[in-house]
């Protein structure tokens, strides 16, 4: 049977609308948990109330500390805000195949326990008391008994939580699903990579869910997508949100390899968004990223690609007044590069 062909605009369009990212959803906790289904990287300070903000209706500059919503060190060991029901999944669901990862998780969860005895500490402190760097205590969140919490300026605080009766496999497998569900379409191997597991790790969870999958080709290789996907990916997108200011590691470009290709087939215009330090957020107009944005206090900088029509700049100054940033003495001001 012939690979069901997929062009650039119906992928794009198919990962804005499983992200939220056409038209807000209304504010409460399902939509939360919707907001963040494959988790929102929150390495820069409070980028996840910014992520939520641009899909959920209302959102306060609290909105990361919802009970709904839980911190963890998620794919690749970064700081993430998942669903708290789902947080096995983001964090048992990387649990290392091999027993030297595996023994290197437990060892890391085993002593933190031991020292916290369930009170709660700065990660720096604890690695402190320990005698190992703090960053090593990482490792145990796989275990899914590791909570945090960071506020973005001062260290995270660690406490333990029980193990969660999930099957690891079955957590992986559902993780799978979830980046297949908002990445795609997608590769075992870049599955593998954003997950910070090992590459045989993501073959393996893409063979156990092949019956469940569709193969697709798209502009820049083979792929798959969930096949309950199709109909969606068939389907005529809605009209794309005006305006969105994604932040540095939103979900919608949280990409490696081929696939920054495939969302920016102009090279400079990768090296802008990606670069080899500190990514700037995102400017999203009409459904495709212009520019790139960063933030200083109050003030917006917006570096758009090309020339942008009156009404594109003013969608995005519109976007930029409602940013819930927390502490502004002074109303959004966006500066123009």
């Amino acid at each position: 049977m012939a690979r069901l062909a997929l062009t650039r605009a119906q992928i794009v369009a198919f990962r804005r609308r499983a992200g939220a990212l056409d038209e807000r959803l209304p504010a409460g906790p399902r939509s939360l948990r919707r907001a963040a289904w494959a988790g929102l990287q929150d390495s820069m300070p409070r980028a996840a109330v910014l992520s939520i903000h641009a899909r959920v209706a209302r959102t306060g500059p609290s909105a990361w500390e919802d009970r709904s919503l839980a911190q963890i060190w998620g794919p690749r060991y970064s700081v993430f805000v998942v669903p708290e029901r789902d947080r096995a999944l983001f964090t048992l669901g990387r649990l290392p195949d091999d027993a030297r990862g595996r023994q290197r998780a437990e060892r890391a969860a085993a002593r933190l326990q031991t020292l916290l005895g369930g009170a709660r500490m700065t990660y720096g402190a604890a690695g402190r008391a320990l005698g190992v760097h703090p960053n090593s205590l990482r490792y145990g969140t796989t275990t899914g008994t590791i909570a945090l919490r960071w506020d973005g300026a001062r260290q995270p605080v660690v406490w333990n939580v029980p193990r969660p009766t999930v099957d690891p496999l079955d957590a992986r497998l559902e993780l799978a699903r979830r980046y297949l569900n908002v990445y795609g379409p997608t590769t075992a191997l870049g599955f593998a990579k954003w997950a910070g597991i090992a590459a045989r790790g993501g073959v393996a969870a893409f063979e156990a869910l092949a019956d469940s999958l569709l193969d697709v080709r798209t502009p820049i290789g083979d792929a798959s997508i969930l096949a309950r996907d199709e109909p969606v990916f068939r389907e005529s997108p809605p009209a794309p949100a005006p305006a969105r200011l994604l932040p540095s590691g939103d979900a919608f470009y949280l990409l490696h390899g081929a696939d920054r290709r495939l969302l920016l087939p102009d090279a400079a215009q990768r090296n802008a968004l990606w670069p080899s330090r500190v990514w700037p957020g995102a400017v999203l107009v009409d459904g495709e990223i212009v520019g790139v944005w960063r933030r200083t206090r109050h003030e917006v900088t917006v570096e758009p690609f090309g020339r942008l029509s009156r009404a594109a700049r003013d969608a995005v100054e519109a976007e930029a007044a409602t940013l819930p940033l927390p502490d502004l003495a002074r109303s959004i001001v966006v500066r123009w590069s």
